[in-house]
């Protein structure tokens, strides 16, 4: 199997990106953000501090979380309901990037992305794909902008699905959770030694979605 690790900073864009390159490539994509996404859902819909490993630890055994492909789109399931559109809202953003930090939780989800890469030529994106989920990916990209740039991108983003958040708030969401994702102790934020970098700062979205393709295809030859 052919696996893409693209890993980067919140707002970078890998989500749309590589949603976009696999579907031109043929390969499935997976968003393993979305897992941690639905696990932090969980702890905000029972009360659960996301920042406390013993509580929401504990949660896990409560926890099923699904990802199902209806054509080449990916659902995620949380005990049986599609919260698809709930894990995209700002403190589902905060909640994943808490509970990410958490080694039971990253325990938790490993096998399952694992899984899906061992049976699939996928584009899977996260924090840490290249670095320990799947460290002997054949292709390792690190996608990222500047704070700027992403913080505007997924301002509009909200703004489009009637959000109220300000363009500083996101800004400074975005900042805390990038101290967070690079500085944590389990499986940090950052490029694997053998990733390609690229930089979509002053790209559009068909710019980079063709660069990342010329970068998995240069790679595959």
């Amino acid at each position: 199997m052919i696996n893409v690790a693209i890993d980067g900073p919140a707002g970078a864009g890998k989500s749309t990106i590589s949603r976009s390159a696999a579907k031109e490539l043929g390969f499935i994509y997976v968003d393993t953000g979305a897992l941690y996404r639905a696990v932090g859902v969980y702890a905000l819909r029972n009360g659960i501090d996301s920042k406390n490993a013993d509580e929401v630890g504990k949660s896990l055994e409560k926890i099923t979380v699904e990802l199902k492909f209806v054509g080449d789109v990916q659902h995620v399931f949380l005990n049986g309901e599609d919260v698809s559109e709930e894990i995209r809202l700002p403190e589902a953003s905060m909640a994943a990037s808490n509970v990410s930090a958490i080694p039971a939780v990253r325990a938790f989800l490993f096998d399952l992305q694992r899984d899906i890469a061992a049976k699939n030529n996928c584009i899977m994106d996260g924090r840490d794909i290249g670095t320990v989920v799947l460290p002997d990916a054949r292709i390792k990209i690190f996608l990222t902008a500047s704070p700027e740039i992403r913080a505007m991108r997924r301002y509009k983003e909200l703004v489009q699905k009637g959000a109220k958040d300000t363009y500083e708030e996101v800004l400074s969401d975005l900042k805390i959770r990038d101290y967070n994702d690079s500085h944590r102790e389990i499986a940090p934020l950052k490029p694997a030694e053998d990733s390609v970098t690229v930089d979509t700062s002053g790209l559009d979205l068909e710019q980079s979605v063709n660069k990342i393709i010329s970068v998995i295809k240069e790679k595959m030859s």
